[in-house]
């Protein structure tokens, strides 16, 4: 490792523990690289110029946070929940099982964990706070595992960004979701039965028959945006960066115009909020740009695939130690750093064992949805504490089930590929 190498990990780090924000962190290490490589600091501004004006694909992301504050900020969300207490209201554990299935379906409108937890999420603790027989722990443990859904079922966010990364199809990673998303929703549900069962929780109550048409009727058209985004792009109408400016427009036309649930006031914050939201996820990816630099630069992505082979790993084996790495880097790292500089690192490694990267790109973002709810960095428990004021320990106290799901689940990936690759090969993918 040459001393450059070493300053741009150590000033990371430190400006990581020194809590400067990630891109500020990434940007610092790459021109401290720079300089101690006597190298023109320029080369920082053409990275990221480059880097950004070549990735067409990244105008999805600003687009996909701005249709998730529109749908939270009008009455999108409490018109799922609505629906989907008609659906599985009267199951034991009603309330949670409804969380679920809300988040099933605001999965395929905003592709953000985050969003979810925020919007659905905070509608249904709630309501779950105001019976007894749900703790706390348990309502936040329910909205923060089922929030992982947001990128896994398409759109996603994480996974436009992983397409930018190691040109997969973003088409074909937003299928592979599809299998691993409804499977995860299942398993979740169970173990919410299971709870439920054993704890004697409620069932909702009964909705007249006679309600069920006005129901429907208001939660009908929030559910058609994944039949126009998902149609969209699998019948080539519009590509999937153009489905992020449709499902803009789509959220926009619903709470602003159908509904009249935005005023302009409101309207303003969402534009402010959205900006704030995109602005942060352009500064990481500004500073991942800079960083793949250098690491390309001293031939770390290189050395990793030259040393995974040495090992004589399969495939198998190979995706069971980025799982490990990443489930452990998880405890003390931010997503986008997993995201935007160690996956780089590992993908010549994936290429050179003959790894699919739709199935590496779909193990990755589960890998990174498990990362927001453990701790400590546990994003999603930090959030929902900050929107609830629940106590992350009870949290966690609740939360075990549904994390060793996914980690069950995972594995099961992980050893089987076809879990997420059925569905793409189904639709006609192919490559690698």
């Amino acid at each position: 490792m040459s001393t450059a190498l070493i300053v741009l990990v150590v000033v990371l780090v430190s400006a990581m523990l020194l809590r400067m924000p990630i891109g500020f962190s990434m940007i610092a290490s790459g021109i401290a690289y720079l300089l101690v490589k006597r190298q023109d600091v320029g080369l920082v501004a053409e990275q990221i110029g480059n880097g950004l004006y070549n990735s067409y694909v990244l105008l999805a992301v600003p687009l996909f946070v701005f249709a998730a504050n529109i749908m939270n900020a009008g009455t999108v969300s409490e018109r799922i929940f609505d629906f989907c207490r008609i659906l599985v209201g009267r199951m034991r554990g009603g309330l949670a099982q409804v969380d679920i299935l809300v988040s099933v379906i605001f999965s395929g409108m905003s592709g953000s964990a985050i969003a979810d937890a925020a919007g659905p999420g905070l509608v249904t603790i709630k309501q779950m706070l105001k019976k007894p027989e749900y703790s706390r722990g348990f309502a936040g443990a329910v909205v923060v595992a089922s929030a992982t859904l947001g990128p896994i079922i398409p759109p996603s966010i994480p996974m436009v960004i992983y397409a930018m990364v190691s040109g997969a199809s973003v088409g074909a990673l937003f299928l592979g979701g599809v299998v691993p998303g409804f499977l995860m929703a299942a398993l979740m549900m169970l173990v919410v039965h299971v709870i439920a069962v054993k704890r004697n929780m409620p069932r909702e109550d009964k909705i007249p028959l006679r309600d069920w048409p006005a129901i429907i009727y208001r939660g009908a058209l929030p559910l058609s945006m994944p039949i126009v985004l998902l149609g969209g792009i699998y019948s080539g109408a519009f590509t999937p960066t153009e489905a992020a400016a449709v499902a803009a427009l789509h959220a926009l036309v619903l709470a602003g115009v159908v509904y009249r649930a935005l005023t302009w006031r409101s309207f303003w914050g969402v534009v402010m909020e959205s900006t704030r939201g995109s602005a942060v996820i352009t500064f990481i990816l500004a500073g991942s740009f800079i960083l793949n630099y250098a690491f390309t630069a001293e031939g770390v992505p290189q050395a990793m695939a030259a040393w995974v082979d040495s090992l004589g790993l399969t495939q198998i084996k190979f995706l069971l130690l980025v799982n490990l790495m990443f489930l452990v880097l998880g405890c003390f790292l931010d997503v986008s750093v997993l995201l935007l500089v160690f996956v780089p690192m590992l993908l010549p490694a994936a290429k050179l064992l003959g790894v699919d990267l739709v199935h590496f790109g779909v193990l990755v973002v589960l890998n990174m949805m498990i990362g927001l709810i453990h701790p400590p960095f546990g994003m999603l428990l930090f959030v929902t504490k900050a929107l609830t004021g629940i106590p992350i320990g009870e949290m966690m106290k609740e939360g075990w089930p549904f994390l060793v799901m996914l980690l069950l689940l995972l594995l099961a990936m992980t050893c089987f590929p076809q879990i997420v690759l059925w569905l793409p090969q189904t639709m006609g993918y192919t490559g690698k």
